[in-house]
């Protein structure tokens, strides 16, 4: 089973990886951050974990306003290094564990948390920052990642009890967790710092020493904190320091500190800190009544014949396949898969099958294989075959004999708009 060994605190400002990619070891003024990392990289070394649980923020570099979610979880293979505007830093993606993931996001979920999932999403310096810090990375990083995004930039954001709570929640999502992993927590952001408006380079070094002792000992009273209260502090930036709690909320109610530094070179408190977890084991048939738990709203849908909830692993196994068909969408696309299908199917990197249940039209064997029907929809407006044929053909019958079970059996529709090709009963 699963278990949380420990956690590592960290900032997740920009200047780690500018000190690390610019080599500034044995510069006077970076060497204290490279010295306070140290302690880290062994303890990594000493424990071995498989996965990082990475609680993060990203800074509107993948996600934007078009779309923002308090909390979003990373149940892809793979993550990329975000370009930031400067370019990406010269680091390998790192490796997702995504059963891991799919897990927690359905304990989440299970346990009245409202998640929302990302794939195919680069990171920024929110991971990569301290990531690149705590252990080697060539040929490759030693370990794979959970990463949680937390919503922090617009607000209204989480509440600092509610990071607690999940947190407190994601224990027992780990706990539960069938495979044998150890499983290393790591929070990310602050200390104190604001990098906007008039207050821009505010810093608030007593209240990140207090801050570090109430996380370690009394994490119960930073929760009753406001974002208004953090801000003034901590600075409305520094006020990320809410996701430390995610972290804390996972680990016992007392934790053993093996490290902790602090160092202010800039705009941004810098600190580290290890806390090794000191619970116990799971009580009794606790860990069985949450994995019933977790399968609650599922449970007899297998008995369903010809249903197949479109759940966290079916999106990670077709995600390639059902975002070539949502490309649909974009008229550059639609007309570059008219004019020349396996050219479209080349550049999306689809493999064999994919092209032969695409080339197919075989609308049944794509729900097999993972599809969501809402692609479906898509293709087949492009290509003229309307929801009535798609419907028989999930029912492995004929367009005539489909619509004698219907009320109205002229209906011939789709989500075809102008561009649609034209519908034919013969199709």
């Amino acid at each position: 089973m699963a278990r949380i060994v420990g956690a590592i605190a960290t900032s997740h400002t920009p200047t780690i990886g500018f000190a690390f990619d610019q080599n500034k070891q044995h510069d006077p003024v970076w060497a204290p951050i490279f010295e306070a990392f140290q302690p880290v990289q062994a303890w990594i070394a000493e424990q071995q974990p498989d996965v990082l649980f990475f609680i993060y923020n990203d800074h509107v570099t993948s996600f934007f306003f078009d779309h923002y979610s308090a909390f979003a979880l990373g149940i892809g293979e793979r993550y990329e290094v975000a370009d930031e505007g400067g370019g990406a830093r010269d680091l390998p993606p790192v490796t997702g564990h995504s059963a891991l993931a799919r897990h927690i996001g359905q304990s989440l979920v299970a346990d009245e948390f409202d998640m929302s999932f990302f794939q195919d999403k680069a990171l920024d310096h929110g991971c990569f920052s301290p990531l690149s810090m705590l252990c080697p990375h060539e040929p490759a990083w030693p370990v794979q990642i959970v990463p949680l995004q937390v919503g922090v930039l617009q607000f209204p954001v989480p509440s600092a009890r509610r990071c607690y709570r999940l947190g407190q929640a994601l224990r027992r999502a780990i706990e539960s967790y069938p495979e044998d992993l150890k499983v290393a927590l790591v929070a990310t952001g602050g200390l104190s710092h604001q990098v906007h408006g008039e207050r821009a380079g505010f810093n608030n070094p007593a209240w990140d020493e207090r801050f570090l002792a109430l996380i370690e000992n009394d994490p119960e009273r930073l929760t009753e904190l406001t974002q208004a209260e953090y801000a003034q502090l901590g600075g409305l930036e520094g006020a990320e320091v809410i996701m430390w709690l995610v972290m804390r909320g996972a680990l016992s109610a007392r934790v053993n500190k093996v490290h902790q530094s602090y160092y202010l070179p800039s705009m941004t408190g810098i600190a580290t800190a290890i806390y090794e977890n000191q619970a116990s084991a799971p009580v009794g048939a606790e860990r069985a009544r949450h994995q019933a738990h977790v399968g609650t709203q599922l449970q007899g849908a297998e008995a369903l014949t010809g249903t197949y909830p479109f759940d966290l692993a079916r999106s990670v196994k077709a995600y390639r396949l059902n975002r070539f068909l949502h490309g649909l969408i974009v008229p550059a696309q639609r007309e570059r898969f008219r004019a020349d299908e396996e050219g479209a199917f080349e550049a999306a990197g689809l493999t064999d099958e994919e092209r032969a249940l695409v080339r197919a039209r075989d609308w049944r064997g794509l729900i097999h294989y993972g599809v969501i029907f809402f692609m479906l929809e898509k293709l087949g407006a492009v290509v003229g075959v309307s929801n009535l044929h798609l419907y028989a053909a999930m029912r492995g019958e004929s367009l005539e004999a489909f619509m004698q079970t219907r009320n109205a059996p002229g209906a011939l529709y789709s989500v075809a708009g102008k561009e649609a090709a034209k519908q034919d009963w013969n199709r």
